[in-house]
Order: structure tokens, then C-alpha cells, then sequence
């Protein structure tokens, strides 16, 4: 991109006025709404315990930047809508964002896009290069932490929602494969939330199955939460493709409850034959969409080692039969109730996933897995910073449910003037921003 030198741009005339935009006023933030976001780090600890994730071994005599520093600069930046290193070469003069960093003097620059870039792209062991390392169980544990906290007592019960989605690469990085169903080349990351709240943001290769490394950390999660809960009622749900006699056997033996999409097949349609009937002729009565459940024990023939209990779900709609199933270890509930009241609530967790997005954990552009696992994890890092603005300072609001990105837009992207003294750093918000009753809630309520 050319770079562009002009000071003055002018534009159509005001009737009598000419009208003429330049870039030259001083300590003004588009961000102004940011303080927000730092006030939950206040109430959650999250940046300074994801700095001790990481072990620093340059030399402190020659330490411009801490870590600590660099970490809560990329996290606020993705979270305010910054995506690339890049913008940091701007955004390293914005003594607003050098206040949420914890810059001492909020006019010292931050970190540049290279000092960044060393930063991200950790290695195992530090390099004569690359001195920052950072550790994924330390992080991993960290997740789980924040949820944990966030519970004043104990709840009755919590469910781990298992998804996988795509990356698509553009690029070589390191151990990209070919994936048929989504026609590109591409990682499989895995993602666990309980909740809204993220609890395992896992990078993982293209080539290997979407429940793959699911046991392994479905046990993770579970053993953290059973040390502070051990009585705890823990069910696990996700979709067929999760639906692996490895993660039913090991949630049986270890008294995890679950709750899985079943893949349709030709002996199940059988068995479902007179309920579909059933609920053909409700629909030919009605003109309505029909649905009729029924359940029963149900074994494969070589993969499963035992009878579960499945629940069918007859659905004729204009048209055509809906068959779906799910297989469950829960007992008690009826089976409308266990489909539509706790299966189908596992769809919003894809709307968690597409705020994961809007947070740019698809920006994967690094050579290394490890390098793009770290990125995945400050995307995450940035989703839990608005997770907890949205949990603790908006509930009750006509906000408590919006999306990340809509918060950014509205409560975030505020301009603002920023006046610093030796005493005070003051923040001047326009007199017409439409939502200052949200706003003054939102701080009254992270003030308690």
C-alpha cells in the first residue's frame, strides 16, 4: 500500500463553509469504552496470572517491554477489534491502550509489531531469537480457574459442551492436511465451554477424527473441577460426531453423565418406523410439523461395548421425515424433555464459536502449531475479558445476551479525549453517545 503523506483532506462544501478533515489532534482514543474491559481484568485477575503462563529469559537489563506488558497489549487489542501486528505500530502510541497495558507513563510507547512477533512465536525452548516461552497446561488450567471463581457456590449442574470447527489455511504452516468434508486445507480445533464460558481451546491438525484428543481433555477438565466440586453433577453433550465408545466408556466409569447426537442409519429408521407413522398422520391432521418421541436400549453391532439408552425423535415437516437421535446415560428425565430441553440447547454453543471468530482466533498465519495455539489462546483470553463484561456488568440489561462484537461496536468504540497530568488521567467522552445509561451501569455494576 502506498504510504500516504497528505495532512488535509477536503471534502464537499457546507454551503458557505468549506469542510476540511485532518489527522492532527493529539491523545484522542477511539477506544474510550476500553477502561470497561479493565476493570473486569481488576475483578478477575486474568492478564496477570496469563503472564505467569510464561517464562521470560532475556536479559532484564535490556528489558524495554515485560511480558505482562506485551500479553495485556494483544489481548485488549484483539478484543477492541485489532487483529494484526501491524496495527500495533500505530496503536503502540495510544496512551489509552498504555493504560490498560500497565505502562507506568501512559506517553511511553508499547511494544512494535516485531517485538510482538517474537513474542507469539514461542518456541518449547528458548532460542538465542525467541527468549519467551509460554506453557500450555499452565494456561489450559488457567481457563478452567476463571470458571471455577466464577461461581459463588457451588451449581447443581454443569455441561461441557464438545465442539469441533474448521480454519481454513492459506498458507504452509505446519502439519496442514486436506479435509474432504470442508473441501480445504485446514485445522480442526476442538472447544469445550460450560456455558458461555470457555473452558478448552484446543489447535488441532485436519487429519485425524473430529472427536480426536476429546477423552483427554474432557479427563482434564473434569478431574480440576472435582477437586474444588466433588459432588458435582458433570454432563457432557455434543453432536454424532462425537458419538465414540472411547469418551461413553470413560464417562461411565468415571460417573460423567452424557448426552451425544447418534448418527442415523437404516436399523435405527426400523425402529423408529411405527412413531414416524405416528407422527405423519398427526401432520396430515394438522397441517402442522409433528413430533413423536420414543426410547429404547440400543447396542452396535461391533463398536459399542454395551446397551445404551437412545431417544428417537419422529419429525414429519412439510414435505419430508426428521429423524434425529441421541444417545444418553441420564435416566430420570422424560425423553421430549432430555431432546428438547438439554440436547438442543447445545446449539448456541455455536454462536460462541462465531464470537471466537469475531475475536480472530481463525488468524492462524504463524509457520508453527505451537505459535498458532498461542494465538487461539489470546483470542480465547479476550473472549473470557468480554465474557466477564457481559456477565458481571451487564446482566439484567437489554445487553446480557449480546455478541462480543456488538459490545465492541457500542460500548468499546467510544471516542474519547485522554488528558494526563501528574495526578489524574482523565477520559473526556462526547455529551451525545447514545447509551451512557448502559454505560454508567456497567461501571456501577464492576464498582461493587
Amino acid at each position: 500500500m502506498t504510504e500516504c503523506t497528505q495532512e488535509s483532506f477536503e471534502f464537499a462544501a457546507h454551503f458557505s463553509r468549506r469542510v476540511v478533515a485532518e489527522f492532527s489532534a493529539d491523545r484522542l482514543t477511539t477506544d474510550g469504552g476500553s477502561v470497561l474491559l479493565r476493570q473486569v481484568d481488576r475483578r478477575i485477575r486474568l492478564l496477570s496470572r496469563l503472564a505467569r503462563c510464561f517464562t521470560d529469559r532475556r536479559d532484564p537489563s535490556r528489558i524495554e517491554h515485560s511480558v505482562a506488558e506485551m500479553v495485556a497489549q494483544r489481548v485488549y487489542a484483539l478484543a477492541l477489534g485489532y487483529e494484526d501486528l501491524n496495527d500495533h505500530e500505530q496503536l503502540r502510541h495510544d496512551p489509552l491502550l498504555a493504560l490498560l497495558a500497565g505502562k507506568r507513563e501512559p506517553n511511553s510507547p508499547l511494544a512494535g509489531k516485531s517485538t510482538l512477533n517474537r513474542l507469539e512465536l514461542s518456541q518449547a525452548d528458548a532460542t538465542r531469537y525467541h527468549k519467551i516461552v509460554y506453557s500450555p497446561e499452565q494456561i489450559d488450567r488457567l481457563l478452567v480457574d476463571l470458571f471455577l471463581e466464577s461461581h459463588a457456590t457451588r451449581p447443581r449442574r454443569i455441561v461441557l459442551d464438545l465442539d469441533a470447527t474448521d480454519i481454513p489455511l492459506h498458507g504452509h504452516q505446519e502439519r496442514r492436511f486436506f479435509h474432504g468434508y470442508y473441501d480445504s486445507y485446514c485445522y480442526l480445533p476442538l472447544y469445550i465451554f460450560a456455558g458461555d464460558q470457555l473452558l478448552c481451546a484446543r489447535l488441532r491438525p485436519a487429519d485425524q477424527d473430529g472427536a480426536a484428543g476429546a477423552v483427554e481433555e474432557v479427563e482434564r477438565i473434569v478431574a480440576q473441577v472435582r477437586q474444588r466440586w466433588p459432588r458435582v453433577q458433570i454432563v457432557v453433550r455434543a453432536d454424532s460426531g462425537f458419538c465414540r465408545e472411547e469418551l461413553m466408556h470413560w464417562c461411565e466409569k468415571h460417573g460423567v453423565d452424557y448426552i451425544l447426537g447418534l448418527a442415523r442409519n437404516e436399523r435405527l429408521r426400523r425402529i423408529l418406523g411405527r412413531a414416524m407413522h405416528q407422527a405423519h398422520m398427526q401432520y396430515e391432521a394438522t397441517g402442522k410439523a409433528a413430533r413423536v418421541f420414543i426410547e429404547f436400549g440400543y447396542r452396535t453391532h461391533k463398536s459399542w461395548s454395551r446397551s445404551r439408552r437412545v431417544i428417537g425423535k419422529a419429525e414429519y415437516i412439510p414435505g419430508k421425515e426428521n429423524p434425529r437421535f441421541v444417545v444418553t446415560s441420564l435416566t430420570e428425565d422424560e425423553p421430549q424433555t432430555l431432546y428438547e430441553k438439554l440436547y438442543c440447547a447445545r446449539g448456541e454453543m455455536e454462536n460462541r464459536i462465531k464470537e471466537q471468530l469475531c475475536l480472530f482466533a481463525d488468524r492462524l498465519s504463524a509457520e508453527t502449531m505451537r505459535a498458532n495455539q498461542l494465538r487461539m489462546y489470546l483470542s480465547a483470553m479476550a473472549y473470557t475479558l468480554l465474557e466477564a463484561l457481559r456477565r458481571l456488568a451487564l446482566r439484567g440489561t437489554e445487553w446480557a445476551e449480546a455478541q462480543v462484537d456488538t459490545l465492541r461496536l457500542r460500548l468499546m468504540k467510544i471516542a474519547a479525549h485522554v488528558q494526563i497530568s501528574a495526578r489524574r488521567i482523565r477520559l473526556r467522552y462526547t455529551g451525545t453517545y447514545p447509551w451512557k445509561l448502559l454505560f454508567a451501569h456497567a461501571w456501577a455494576a464492576l464498582r461493587c
